[in-house]
This record gives C-alpha cells, sequence and structure tokens, in this order.
C-alpha cells in the first residue's frame, strides 16, 4: 500500500516538473521571438511609470497649431509633431514657433508617400530631405520618424541604417474622423496605458477643446506627457512582436 502511495506521489511530481519545464520553455522561446522582431515600427513603450506620450502629424495645413499650442502650454506639457517636408516649406515659421514653445519635430517624410511603394533610393531621399530642412530651422538633427500608412520590415531597416527610430502609436484618436468630443475624449482617456503613444492630426475640429479635456484626465490621473524621445528607450532595447519596445534583461 505504501510503495503504491510512493509511485503515485512520484508520478504527480514529475508530471507537475514536466508542466513547469514545459513553460519554462515556452517563455524562454516566446522571449528569444520577440527578441528576433525588431525590425517593426515601435507602437508602445513597456514602463511601469504613469508616462505616455502626445504626438500630432502636421501634413497639409496649420490652421489648429496656434490652438494645440495653447493648450499644451496650459498645462505646461512638451510633446511631439510630426511634419512633412513639404509643407515645412511654406511654413517655416511654425515649425520654428513649435520649436522655440519646446516640443519636439519629427521627421514624417517629404512628399507622404507610402513607404511599401517606393524604392530604398526614395526612402533615403524622403528621410534626408526632411531631416535637412529639420535641422536648418531647428539646428538640431531629428531621429524620430513616423511613416505614412504601412511600413515593411525592409522600410524599418532602411529608416534604422539611417539612424532613425520608426514610432507610430498604439492609440489612435481618430480626430481626423470629425467625430464628437466626447467620443475622442472616451477612445483616448480609456485605451492609453503607462507607455503608450497617442495619436492627434493637426486638422482637426474643436481640437482645442477635446485636447484641453484629454490633458486634463490624465494629468488629474498622476500621468506625465513626454516629448517621444524622452518616452523611448535609447539603447539596450528590443521590439517584440506587438510593437512595444522592451529593455532587454
Amino acid at each position: 500500500m505504501f510503495a503504491r502511495t510512493r509511485a503515485f506521489l512520484s508520478s504527480i511530481i514529475l508530471f507537475l516538473l514536466g508542466l513547469i519545464l514545459i513553460f519554462a520553455l515556452v517563455y524562454w522561446i516566446r522571449i528569444f521571438l520577440n527578441q528576433q522582431n525588431s525590425d517593426i515600427p515601435i507602437y508602445k513603450v513597456d514602463t511601469n511609470k504613469n508616462e505616455i506620450a502626445l504626438t500630432f502629424d502636421i501634413s497639409y495645413n496649420e490652421r489648429n497649431i496656434d490652438e494645440i499650442l495653447e493648450v499644451l502650454d496650459k498645462y505646461d506639457v512638451k510633446a511631439t509633431f510630426f511634419v512633412v517636408g513639404n509643407w515645412i516649406d511654406e511654413n517655416k515659421d511654425v515649425v520654428k514657433k513649435i520649436y522655440d514653445r519646446g516640443h519636439e519635430i519629427g521627421n514624417h517624410s517629404c512628399t507622404h508617400p507610402y513607404f511599401n511603394e517606393i524604392s530604398e533610393e526614395d526612402m533615403k531621399k524622403e528621410l534626408e530631405s526632411t531631416s535637412k530642412k529639420i535641422k536648418d530651422i531647428t539646428g538640431e538633427d531629428t531621429k524620430i520618424f513616423r511613416p505614412y500608412g504601412e511600413i515593411n520590415e525592409d522600410g524599418v531597416k532602411v529608416c534604422e541604417s539611417l539612424g532613425y527610430k520608426v514610432v507610430n502609436w498604439d492609440v489612435d484618436s481618430m480626430d481626423w474622423k470629425n467625430i464628437k468630443d466626447i467620443y475622442i475624449i472616451d477612445r483616448v482617456s480609456q485605451n492609453a496605458t503607462p507607455g503608450s503613444i497617442i495619436l492627434f492630426q493637426g486638422e482637426g475640429k474643436n481640437v482645442e477643446n477635446y485636447l484641453d479635456s484629454i490633458i486634463s484626465h490624465f494629468s488629474k490621473s498622476g500621468y506625465k506627457m513626454l516629448k517621444i524621445s524622452e518616452l523611448l528607450y535609447d539603447d539596450n532595447y528590443y521590439v517584440d512582436s506587438s510593437g512595444v519596445q522592451r529593455k532587454k534583461e
């Protein structure tokens, strides 16, 4: 009887040990695979701190820039503006104004093409042309890039070869659809979590209203709103298969 009990207990222990080994193997395989997926854009940052980034894509006009800047100034929040090179040509004073107010200027290409549809040579021209225009105004290099539309691994590799971090977002305000303010506020406030990168467009209607409410919400919730370069890790990181930038262990 005792021998049977001992054999039964031994089999249970071996079974549990087997499960532990299997789970450990799966965990490390997932870690390994995640580390092999660095050639995709950064959508979010893995952090335990209540920190997020507000970003604005500026492609066609500047009609809301002053309203956006006034709200950001009201809360002493600094953001990142991704600008298109062709737009810069007609709005150098606006870019200078954004920069002088303490905000970050990011590269959003020169002609707003789909990077999946252009050659490697054209990608480099798009990046370098806009970066030069930004530096001519700000005196600083920019090494963050946001593509228009999808970008594949080859495109990300081209960007990285020139020293750029490719940055998308995990929370889309959808303000470009000109939906009601309350829907924009709810989308952002309910979906953003520590490390989130939030997308706004520079052309959204009533931006001063919903942006004020969103920033107020995060301020009261104990969140700090940073520029992209302040949120991202500079080195010793990888981007997992979900687009989350993580520190290497």
